[in-house]
């Protein structure tokens, strides 16, 4: 038997044991008969994926099909994994909150040795993870809030006179780049002490770098695709997903702010330096005794990653995208404004710590804008056990299987939110927010793993929302897109073309 034939033999029998594997995970839910859309053999129920469909559309597309089905989840195949695609708001409850120790993980594809930037907090799993949320917490908590206030005033004020500047040259704003240009240099001078003056500079490397970090991919779809049907052989191949020149910024602009710390001595109580005492601990204890070493500095310049980019944009599109309803709902924003100038009034004219909680209408329009446009179209968690979807026997999680919240599609279900495409900031008043699940709302997730920095952007939306419903009257104008279009290339609900307002100084 010559070499040849015995390499055709093995060649076929590679073959047909991948082939096997394939036809068994494209079969995964039809077995179990569960409800499903027959997949694609590559696309799996993602068809349009980064081509001419949002991630929202997507997932809003299949959560209204399945929607009056009795099934606690349904089957779904984002590219070849089958996923559990959750129906039921009881279901996301015991995910999130009642059953958490049972799917603390997201199982997100990282890789910590050749693509430092994906293992943050947001990807991490297990004692990572945990030791992480333990210490960041503190970042958080109300003192360091309180004390990044008069920071985050102040780069509103300098919103304001930008403002004002731009109006008198022209009276037609893209506000979305205003927003975005507004949330990065708060995030940069409060997380890392640097001035990052995006505001003034029309070519702000940090603004450039921002949104191009949530488009540029170092792959096509099919082999993201594949990063995250098969993580574990992804990882073992080296497969990289952030693009080279997103790492190299990043990675400059972290290394040259904590060298000159150390070497300055330099202290902001800000984010970067407990970043930096975090890296600089041989050993941590977590609150449950668990010994962990100290950061590295790649995992120092992940966290400082994904705390810029999270927060640089979910909060300047919501802005964006709160300006965008109070422009078409001219009697909510007077509604708005009448709150702004009472609670000033109150507070000698004061935008103080304090007053700020106090405005409790507008509060529920950011609400409203974040149910209406929801950034991230789902959540994903990943089972440790085998788990029995209580009430229904015959459905099973099983260990090592991601589940699917589709946000997006309960944030528009008409059974929790009727006419949910009409913008009523009145949802979210106390009394409609007690009628409802509190799952029924997942903009910054909920349960122990929800957004550790919720906080803080609730806290910069409310001053910049007030300041400039206070000072500016925003309005449609020939140059607004009605509706919005989406940007099917972003990782989250982006905006094509900007968000065109008319603005007028009051």
């Amino acid at each position: 038997m010559d070499l040849t034939y015995i390499l055709c033999q093995v060649a076929v029998a590679l073959l047909a044991v991948a082939f096997y594997s394939l036809h068994r995970r494209l079969t995964y839910f039809k077995r179990r008969g569960i409800p499903h859309d027959p997949p694609h053999v590559l696309k799996g129920n993602i068809k349009g994926y980064n081509s001419n469909r949002t991630a929202n559309d997507i997932v809003l597309d299949y959560y209204n099909k399945y929607r009056d089905t009795k099934a606690p989840f349904v089957g779904f195949y984002f590219f070849q994994k089958p996923i559990a695609f959750i129906m039921d708001l009881d279901l996301v409850k015991h995910i999130m909150i009642k059953d958490f120790s049972n799917f603390s993980d997201k199982g997100l594809y990282h890789n910590e040795k050749d693509d430092p930037l994906s293992a943050h907090l947001f990807n991490l799993d297990g004692s990572q993870w945990r030791l992480l949320r333990s210490k960041l917490s503190s970042a958080f908590a109300f003192g360091k809030m309180k004390l990044m206030y008069p920071t985050v005033v102040s780069v509103a004020e300098e919103l304001l006179a930008v403002m004002h500047e731009k109006v008198e040259r022209n009276s037609v704003l893209d506000i979305r780049d205003v927003m975005a240009r507004f949330t990065v240099d708060v995030i940069g001078t409060c997380a890392f002490g640097i001035k990052c003056n995006s505001l003034r500079d029309e070519n702000s490397e940090f603004l450039h770098f921002g949104k191009r970090s949530l488009t540029d991919k170092r792959h096509g779809p099919l082999l993201h695709g594949f990063m995250h049907s098969y993580p574990g052989l992804a990882r073992r191949l080296g497969f990289v997903r952030t693009a080279q020149h997103i790492q190299n910024f990043y990675q400059r602009i972290v290394y040259e702010t904590v060298a000159l710390r150390e070497k300055e001595n330099i202290r902001r109580n800000d984010f970067m330096d407990l970043l930096i005492d975090m890296k600089n601990k041989k050993e941590m204890t977590l609150d449950n005794g668990e010994v962990v070493k100290g950061l590295t500095m790649d995992e120092v310049l992940a966290q400082a990653f994904v705390f810029f980019i999270a927060g640089f944009e979910t909060s300047s599109s919501t802005m964006g995208y709160a300006l965008y309803e109070l422009a078409k709902n001219p009697h909510i924003q007077d509604k708005v404004r009448a709150e702004v100038e009472e609670v000033l009034e109150k507070h000698g004219q004061e935008l103080s710590f304090e007053s700020i909680k106090e405005l409790k209408y507008l509060s529920m329009v950011i609400d409203e804008t974040s149910r209406l446009y929801s950034i991230a179209s789902h959540l994903i968690r990943k089972a440790h056990r085998r788990y029995v979807v209580p009430g229904h026997p015959n459905f099973v999680i099983e260990a090592g299987q991601l589940v699917f919240i589709p946000a997006t599609g309960i944030h528009h279900d008409p059974s929790i939110y009727p006419s949910p495409y009409e913008f009523q900031p009145e949802r979210f008043s106390p009394e409609e927010v007690a009628s409802r699940p509190s799952v029924a709302w997942l903009p910054f997730g909920d349960g122990p793993r929800n957004c550790l920095g919720m906080r803080f952007g609730q806290m910069q939306m409310r001053i910049a929302l007030a300041l400039l419903i206070k000072n500016f009257r925003f309005s449609m104008c020939s140059e607004t897109s009605d509706p919005l279009v989406f940007d099917p290339k972003s990782l989250v609900l982006t905006v094509l073309g900007g968000i065109q307002l008319k603005v007028e100084v009051i």
